[in-house]
């Protein structure tokens, strides 16, 4: 055998390591997607067995965000502090006493108590998923294996579609809540034997550890890339929060704080969370209407699978406007569909093929990009407690979003809760425009370094006026 066989055999071989990492890692995305998707179905007969109001029925589906946001603020330092692996193993014992909890669940508090102890997990998955293979994976494919976390969120979320649709005729929600005790275990066993984050370990010192990991992903150029990390450390000075207000931080928090936000009231989780209720009221019978959303479910993880195809072609910028862009026209269309009156037969469908096209433009666009970007433009040592910050928000508008919806649609009508989305999308569209950056190809020391560049190009630009110029 040659030496270039030789070669090429290990570089397959750290490629397929890689590929299995990233892939088990992603399993954090597919117990996200899953537990905040199975409640959707669910919640048909789980209201059929304890009598709630609007406002109830807003804090059931609800309570999985508040411990999202919960666990995202406390996820962030801990990522930071304990290290990515260990919080995934965490996070994976917590997702099954969550799902253990509301299967068992004798009354609705306790049902609650199980989606709080579920979502604190969910914020756990939702920051260490993406930043643990950000930092693991080579550069040149960083943004499809980042984004294969957001492809097992809708394929959680699709699986959990078709438990309830599987459960559905008995009206089982206790067996639909508690199989999310079967992924949780996958994880576990999992991510056992899995490496550190390189990036990770040698900001704690572990430098030949960390060239270990880099070695079994690499395919070249481990000592260069192990100079950019330090060179990269040791220009941190901080990790707390008040390190994000630094001037040359402030952009990239903008970005973060922007997207996270746009992401949820632009309405992505009441569809996720109420679409079987909502097509219900067009006259679709609780099976079908979950049938129904199996459809939505399984356009939601083709076009994810189109945009990790074309998100290290044409960037990550392009494919959010082309998809915000979308949920405009769409959401738009979907309004009018429900403005319409005698909602049955074609109607019923038509509402379905626009609730499709949302969720499709979604996919392409703020779905996999957001989670993708907020793990590539932060700082190492503040990384964990960025991602921290930004998804408590992300988090925290979801929250807003799914407690409301119920309230929304029964006091202002379907129509203008949809059109409401829809306005709300446009100035996504216009934030997008005006301060995205494209992070396309570039390493991670690379997107820091040009922060820190571009503050400092300003500030020199300012002292550099002279005082007419100022004037004028």
């Amino acid at each position: 055998m040659s030496t270039t066989d030789i070669a090429g055999d290990a570089g397959a071989g750290r490629n397929t390591f890689v590929y299995v990492t990233a892939a088990l890692a992603a399993l954090n995305g597919l117990l996200f997607g899953f537990d905040t998707g199975i409640i959707s179905g669910a919640f048909l007969y789980i209201k059929q067995t304890f009598a709630m109001s609007p406002l109830v029925r807003g804090i059931v589906v609800s309570g999985a965000m508040a411990g999202a946001a919960a666990g995202a603020a406390l996820g962030g330092k801990l990522a930071d502090r304990i290290g990515r692996r260990r919080l995934i193993l965490l996070g994976a014992v917590v997702f099954f006493i969550g799902s253990f909890t509301m299967a068992v669940a004798p009354n609705v508090p306790v049902l609650v108590l199980g989606r709080l102890i579920d979502g604190v997990a969910i914020g756990f998955a939702s920051i260490v998923g993406p930043l643990y293979i950000s930092e693991i994976a080579p550069p040149k494919i960083r943004g499809a294996l980042t984004s294969l976390n957001q492809l097992m969120v809708t394929v959680g979320i699709l699986a959990s579609y078709f438990v309830n649709y599987a459960f559905a005729d008995a009206g089982a929600w206790r067996w639909m809540l508690g199989a999310g005790m079967v992924p949780a275990v996958v994880l576990a066993v999992g991510m056992v034997k899995m490496p550190e984050s390189p990036r990770w370990l040698f900001e704690h010192g572990r430098r030949d550890e960390a060239r270990e990991v880099l070695e079994r992903t690499r395919q070249g150029g481990v000592e260069e890339e192990l100079s950019e990390i330090e060179a990269t450390v040791e220009k941190q000075s901080g990790t707390g929060l008040r390190d994000l207000l630094q001037p040359w931080l402030r952009p990239a928090l903008v970005v973060g704080l922007g997207l996270a936000v746009f992401q949820q009231v632009t309405g992505i989780n009441a569809v996720m969370y109420y679409a079987p209720t909502v097509l219900e009221s067009t006259g679709f019978g609780s099976t079908t209407s979950i049938l129904a959303t199996v459809g939505i479910g399984v356009i939601n993880v083709v076009m994810t699978v189109v945009a990790i195809a074309l998100i290290d072609r044409v960037g990550r910028r392009a494919l959010l406007l082309v998809g915000v862009g979308g949920m405009v026209v769409t959401l738009g269309v979907l309004g009018g569909v429900f403005y319409l009156p005698g909602f049955s037969g074609a109607l019923g469908w038509f509402a379905t093929g626009s609730l499709m096209l949302y969720v499709a433009f979604f996919a392409i666009g703020l779905g996999p990009v957001f989670w993708l970007l907020i793990s590539e433009i932060y700082p190492l040592s503040a990384r964990g407690t960025a991602m921290g910050a930004v998804t408590v928000a992300n988090w925290g508008a979801n929250l807003v979003v799914s407690l409301t919806f119920p309230i929304l649609t029964a006091n202002v009508g379907t129509a203008a809760t949809f059109w409401l989305f829809g306005g709300l999308s446009a100035v996504a569209l216009v934030f997008t425009y005006a301060v995205v950056p494209e992070t396309k190809g570039r390493s991670l020391e690379e997107i820091e370094s040009d922060l820190r560049e571009n503050v400092g190009t300003a500030a020199e630009g300012t002292r550099g006026e002279s005082p007419d110029a100022a004037d004028d």
